[in-house]
């Protein structure tokens, strides 16, 4: 899987020693303009845009955020937790099943719940009848559109036998008895064409019951901050959808709200020879950038040099997997160099993990456009204790 971003903006002129590493850096200003560009779309097409916490959960930001969004879309009970203490507006949670435990609290904090297919919500109907106030929240059902369209099938929700979604040429008319509206979410850092296929596979099976549904999820992976995405498109589509449809239209954006917002800092530890260089690095692909291992990809580097000896980069975990990738390094590589990976504010920072007692980044907010930096958050070993019993 190749990323569709790496512009470096204003790090390119970032003094990697200013943190500690390793650290993740979150741009500020970066993540405003990500924002602006959210709420310009919002604003013309009429359309609500929610942050997919999924991708990034920075409540340090939450003041911020909340200025430009609509409210948070949720994938559980603690994400919904998280957005009811930290942040403000409206929360929409799916989740592809639920405790009865779990509904009970979020039927009081979601306004929207999905679920992934009708014998759910007949359960919930049902089953959790005594427990749960059934006219607290909105009742959706996920869709698959079972079309696929993404890079890596295992990252494609239409995928054969995927678990995410009922299977859009099930639906009959009676699914649509106790629903408030639809959601599907069958993109990842794609452009508008995507959209536009997926909605015209769908739309004959949800356009008869417009009527009776009060909003359409459009769900995420939309990469809408990238320079090259279609928004003029994007925009007349939402118009045109909101209009013919009656129904409120929903965006839930993970990855465009911190596109290009953040580096993982590191240090090379060791350098040693195998048939080619190799470098030691206390940045872990494992614990640091699980998407490396598992989409895979390869994060781009800052500054590094399209020519030159190219040099293994791994972590320092036990993990015979635990690999960044090969780069040729801005500067030749020595020990205590500095490295950073661009593109990592979304999905790295929630995704972390102390495997093998290996440290967590530090995190820091930087402004460009002031230069102000702080620390907002730093780990020690306790974290990995405090994990365990």
């Amino acid at each position: 899987m190749e990323t569709k971003a790496g512009d470096p903006g204003a790090f390119a002129h970032f003094d990697l020693g200013r943190v500690p590493s390793p650290a993740f850096v979150v741009d500020e200003a970066a993540v405003r303009r990500n924002l602006e560009i959210l709420a310009d779309i919002r604003e013309r097409s009429g359309a609500k845009v929610l942050l997919a916490l999924k991708a990034f959960s920075m409540w340090s930001l939450a003041p911020l955020i909340d200025e430009y969004l609509d409210g948070y879309c949720a994938s559980g009970l603690w994400e919904a937790r998280l957005a009811k203490t930290h942040f403000s507006g409206p929360i929409s949670t799916y989740s592809p099943a639920y405790k009865a435990d779990d509904l009970a609290e979020l039927s009081e904090i979601s306004a929207h719940i999905t679920f992934n297919n009708p014998a759910q919500i007949e359960r919930w109907k049902n089953d959790f009848n005594q427990n749960l106030p059934l006219d607290s929240s909105d009742i959706g059902l996920r869709i698959n559109p079972q079309i696929p369209l993404g890079e890596t099938e295992k990252y494609d929700p239409s995928q054969p036998h995927s678990r995410l979604g009922f299977p859009v040429n099930q639906l009959n008319p009676d699914h649509f008895e106790h629903l408030s509206g639809i959601h599907f979410h069958n993109l990842c850092e794609q452009g508008f064409d995507a959209l536009q296929q997926t909605w015209e596979k769908v739309e004959p099976h949800i356009a008869p019951h417009f009527g009776s549904l009060k909003w359409i999820n459009l769900g995420g992976g939309h990469h809408i901050t990238r320079d090259d995405y279609d928004r003029e498109a994007l925009v007349a589509f939402l118009k045109d959808l909101k209009a013919k449809s009656g129904c409120d239209i929903y965006l839930e954006p993970g990855e465009a709200v911190a596109l290009d917002a953040g580096i993982l800092v590191g240090e090379i530890l060791d350098i040693f020879d195998n048939g080619m260089p190799v470098a030691i690095t206390d940045i872990s692909a494992t614990c640091h950038m699980p998407d490396v291992i598992e989409a895979p990809y390869r994060p781009a580097m800052l500054g590094e040099r399209s020519e030159g000896t190219a040099i293994r980069l791994g972590g320092p975990s036990c993990l015979a997997g635990d690999i960044i990738g090969d780069y040729v390094l801005p500067d030749e590589p020595h020990i205590g160099q500095r490295i950073a990976f661009l593109d990592q504010a979304h999905y790295s920072m929630v995704k972390t993990n102390t495997f093998n007692g290996v440290p967590l980044p530090s995190i820091w907010l930087w402004n460009s456009e002031n230069d102000d930096l702080k620390c907002l958050k730093s780990f020690d070993w306790t974290t990995f204790r405090d994990r365990l019993s």
